[in-house]
């Protein structure tokens, strides 16, 4: 595939911050490798991270039981109009970059909420093929797409390493590599992380732009994180690894047929402030 459909989520408070320009650079870098792109600004259009009843413009009579109730509004369109434009442009879509600073090991809470209200049961998860076998880790609705984490953090890039103190960056992101693109059918492609954000001079954040620019290059055929799918056999039914695999080894790792994170190689330089 030479051109794509990307959806860009930007999740910052600041246009004027690093991540704002980093933004800016990625959009163009797009754009002139002939890709089609569409944005979601979320600070910007007042997203609403929250959800709740007014989720569904048809109220449910009693309890709020999430995941049936965004599954049958999904299928009816009733969900509300905000929801219904940004699952429209996921639609769209062939690429998924999520693009935020990392604060408190995770992304900020607008973009959460985007997640919670947009990949919503019936579509991003809670799929079933046609023998009724829920489809998920590395099969389920969103299936076809790529998935691209884009952060800036401000501590070292040695301290987000093997034996760093505030753990592997492979394994921070991994609520949104595995649990989120590959949960939902997406290729989770290697993350691209600034480091050291608090402290980027002009030649860093040049350095940060071109390392972007030359990934975003090569999102339609960047090798994905190798996550072991749930229908490889690798699992019991139980959805545990089956004893032969991986033996005596434990942790987030044992998830890729690789053998676990090579942090140099797949978490590009990088840095934010807040």
């Amino acid at each position: 595939m030479d051109h794509m459909n990307v959806l860009w989520i930007f999740a910052h408070p600041d246009q004027r911050s690093l991540n704002g320009a980093l933004r800016d650079e990625g959009l163009c870098a797009l754009r002139e490798l002939g890709h089609h792109v569409r944005e979601s600004d979320l600070y910007a259009m007042g997203w609403n991270p929250v959800l709740d009843r007014s989720d569904f413009e048809q109220q449910p009579s009693g309890r709020l039981l999430v995941g049936a109730e965004q599954e049958r509004a999904y299928l009816d369109g009733t969900l509300r109009a905000d929801i219904r434009a940004e699952q429209d442009k996921l639609e769209w879509a062939d690429a998924v970059v999520l693009h935020f600073p990392l604060w408190w090991f995770g992304p900020p809470a607008i973009l959460k909420g985007w997640l919670d209200r947009v990949l919503a049961q019936g579509l991003g998860f809670g799929v079933k093929d046609a023998d009724g076998r829920t489809r998920r880790y590395g099969d389920g609705g969103l299936a076809g797409k790529r998935g691209l984490v884009v952060t800036t953090v401000g501590a070292r890039e040695s301290s987000f390493g093997p034996r760093g103190i505030h753990g592997h960056i492979d394994d921070v992101l991994f609520p949104l590599s595995h649990a989120t693109f590959f949960y939902t059918g997406m290729d989770a492609l290697p993350p691209y992380v600034v480091y050291g954000a608090d402290r980027l001079d002009a030649a860093g954040f040049a350095e940060a732009a071109h390392g972007l620019r030359e990934r975003l290059r090569a999102l339609p055929t960047e090798e994905p994180i190798p996550f072991r799918p749930e229908a490889s056999g690798d699992y019991d039914e139980d959805l545990v690894l089956r004893p032969d695999i991986a033996p005596g080894r434990t942790g987030l790792a044992v998830h890729r047929r690789d053998g676990g994170p090579t942090a140099d190689r797949l978490s590009r330089r990088v840095l934010e402030s807040r």
